[in-house]
């Protein structure tokens, strides 16, 4: 006797979330790129995707795909990372960073800024821009990291399409731009190239926020939209090692669908500015 629809649908996801399990599981031992604590509604789209992607029937032909040819992992690293971005995103929060974070900023000699998840590159310029008006751009170093080789080389090429430049301008001078916005960048064909004078205080580098340990001390960590596709047990272990991270008195941004309260760190942080995200810590 056939099995109701219901039923049927019920046991496809029943054995798509095994094949998923056994996929991820597989990518962390013999890659140790490790997804399994990542919202797995939203995991489970982009393997999808990924599957339709690469002409293969199931999760499983993937996974035998992935093993056996794994000049295709760094595409497959690259679409399950987050990197859903925009240069001067939500620009009242730029607003708050001028007008919160930076007279702060000014008080240490040399600044280092983390940008975690950086993905390919609009906040990491984004901020570039906004220090390099506030003076500061000669004392700071900003670290932009991300899983994906794919998407730090994107970031650090720093070019972005020319038909979302006129999105972008807008950004900008809702965010208390200083300049013309076409001096931070040049035109060559259908794309603009973010000035050379902004990478000198650049630094890619890959780091997975799943596995990888503090590896500096921080006056500003951004991570910024990316805990919301982390499970509960990871976007704790992300808030700790942002702790770790930050020097008393640094500054951690978040997304504004995120929140340090609720996480075993948030007695240590104050809001400087809670409707955006911004946070110090105190101890």
């Amino acid at each position: 006797m056939a099995l109701p629809v219901n039923s049927l649908d019920s046991a496809v996801q029943s054995l798509e979330d095994l094949e998923i399990e056994l996929l991820l599981t597989a990518i962390a031992r013999y890659f140790g790129y490790d997804f399994r604590s990542y919202a797995k509604a939203s995991l489970r789209r982009r393997i999808l995707c990924v599957v339709q992607e690469q002409g293969v029937e199931t999760i499983s032909g993937l996974q035998e795909k992935l093993l056996h040819y794994p000049d295709l992992l760094r595409s497959f690293i690259s679409t399950l990372s987050v990197h859903v971005t925009s240069l001067f995103r939500d620009p009242e929060f730029y607003i708050s960073l001028r007008e919160k974070v930076v007279p702060m900023l000014r008080t240490y000699p040399f600044v280092r800024v983390w940008v975690a998840g950086c993905a390919t590159g609009e906040e990491v310029y984004s901020l570039a821009i906004l220090l390099h008006e506030a003076g500061l751009d000669d004392r700071v170093r900003i670290y932009a990291t991300d899983i994906s080789d794919d998407l730090l080389e994107r970031a650090k090429l720093g070019a972005f399409p020319l038909a979302r430049m006129k999105l972008y301008t807008q950004n900008y001078h809702r965010a208390s731009g200083k300049r013309d916005f076409s001096s931070y960048y040049r035109v060559r064909g259908d794309s603009v190239y973010m000035d050379d004078a902004l990478k000198k205080s650049l630094v890619f580098s890959q780091h997975n926020l799943a596995a990888d340990a503090a590896f500096n001390e921080f006056q500003l960590v951004f991570c910024r939209n990316v805990m919301i596709y982390f499970d509960q047990e990871l976007r704790q272990r992300v808030h700790r090692l942002f702790y770790d991270s930050l020097s008393n008195f640094g500054v951690i941004c978040l997304g504004l669908r995120e929140s340090i309260r609720f996480t075993s760190v948030e007695n240590h942080f104050e809001a400087l500015d809670d409707v955006q995200k911004i946070y110090r810590r105190t101890r």
